[in-house]
Protein backbone atom coordinates (compact mmCIF):
# COMPACT_ATOMS: atom_id res chain seq x y z
CA UNK A 1 0.00 0.00 0.00
CA UNK A 2 1.19 3.55 -0.57
CA UNK A 3 1.84 6.21 2.08
CA UNK A 4 -1.67 7.67 1.89
CA UNK A 5 -3.88 6.35 4.69
CA UNK A 6 -7.10 4.86 3.35
CA UNK A 7 -10.08 4.10 5.57
CA UNK A 8 -12.60 1.28 5.38
CA UNK A 9 -15.69 2.62 3.63
CA UNK A 10 -17.89 0.72 6.08
CA UNK A 11 -16.43 1.16 9.59
CA UNK A 12 -13.76 3.84 9.13
CA UNK A 13 -10.85 1.67 10.29
CA UNK A 14 -7.50 2.69 8.79
CA UNK A 15 -6.36 0.20 6.16
CA UNK A 16 -2.67 0.19 7.04
CA UNK A 17 -1.49 -2.98 5.33
CA UNK A 18 -2.57 -5.60 2.82
CA UNK A 19 -3.65 -7.98 5.60
CA UNK A 20 -6.28 -5.52 6.80
CA UNK A 21 -8.07 -5.46 3.42
CA UNK A 22 -11.33 -7.23 2.75
CA UNK A 23 -11.61 -9.59 -0.19
CA UNK A 24 -13.57 -9.73 -3.41
CA UNK A 25 -15.54 -12.79 -4.47
CA UNK A 26 -12.46 -14.17 -6.29
CA UNK A 27 -10.31 -13.73 -3.17
CA UNK A 28 -8.43 -10.68 -4.45
CA UNK A 29 -7.94 -7.78 -2.02
CA UNK A 30 -10.63 -5.11 -1.94
CA UNK A 31 -8.96 -1.75 -1.21
CA UNK A 32 -12.20 -0.07 -0.06
CA UNK A 33 -13.15 -2.28 2.89
CA UNK A 34 -11.46 -3.95 5.85
CA UNK A 35 -11.33 -7.68 6.46
CA UNK A 36 -13.78 -7.30 9.38
CA UNK A 37 -16.46 -5.72 7.19
CA UNK A 38 -16.04 -7.34 3.78
CA UNK A 39 -15.08 -10.90 2.81
CA UNK A 40 -15.57 -12.91 -0.36
CA UNK A 41 -17.31 -10.01 -2.11
CA UNK A 42 -19.95 -9.32 0.53
CA UNK A 43 -20.38 -7.53 3.82
CA UNK A 44 -19.80 -9.76 6.84
CA UNK A 45 -22.84 -8.39 8.68
CA UNK A 46 -26.17 -6.94 7.63
CA UNK A 47 -26.19 -3.86 9.87
CA UNK A 48 -27.78 -0.46 9.86
CA UNK A 49 -25.50 2.53 10.29
CA UNK A 50 -26.76 2.90 13.89
CA UNK A 51 -25.84 -0.73 14.61
CA UNK A 52 -22.39 -0.17 13.10
CA UNK A 53 -21.94 2.89 15.31
CA UNK A 54 -22.82 0.87 18.42
CA UNK A 55 -20.35 -1.82 17.31
CA UNK A 56 -17.54 0.69 16.69
CA UNK A 57 -17.94 3.00 19.72
CA UNK A 58 -16.15 0.67 22.19
CA UNK A 59 -13.18 0.35 19.79
CA UNK A 60 -13.11 4.12 19.30
CA UNK A 61 -13.10 4.66 23.07
CA UNK A 62 -10.37 2.05 23.53
CA UNK A 63 -8.15 3.82 21.01
CA UNK A 64 -9.07 7.27 22.31
CA UNK A 65 -9.59 7.04 26.10
CA UNK A 66 -9.98 10.82 26.30
CA UNK A 67 -13.38 10.55 24.57
CA UNK A 68 -16.62 10.07 26.43
CA UNK A 69 -19.12 7.56 25.07
CA UNK A 70 -21.21 10.46 23.79
CA UNK A 71 -18.24 12.05 22.01
CA UNK A 72 -17.23 8.72 20.45
CA UNK A 73 -20.82 8.16 19.31
CA UNK A 74 -21.02 11.61 17.71
CA UNK A 75 -17.64 11.17 16.02
CA UNK A 76 -18.63 7.76 14.62
CA UNK A 77 -21.90 9.19 13.28
CA UNK A 78 -20.00 11.98 11.48
CA UNK A 79 -17.37 9.61 10.08
CA UNK A 80 -19.71 6.82 9.02
CA UNK A 81 -22.19 9.15 7.34
CA UNK A 82 -19.39 10.23 4.97
CA UNK A 83 -18.36 6.68 3.99
CA UNK A 84 -19.38 4.91 0.79
CA UNK A 85 -21.50 2.23 2.50
CA UNK A 86 -23.59 4.75 4.45
CA UNK A 87 -23.49 7.91 2.36
CA UNK A 88 -26.92 8.94 1.25
CA UNK A 89 -27.34 9.16 -2.51
CA UNK A 90 -28.66 12.64 -3.17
Amino acid sequence: MDNKIVFCQSCGMPLLDKESLGTNEDGSPNPQYCAYCFQKGDFTADLTMDEMIETCVPFMMQGHPELSARQAHEMMRRVLSSLKRWKKND
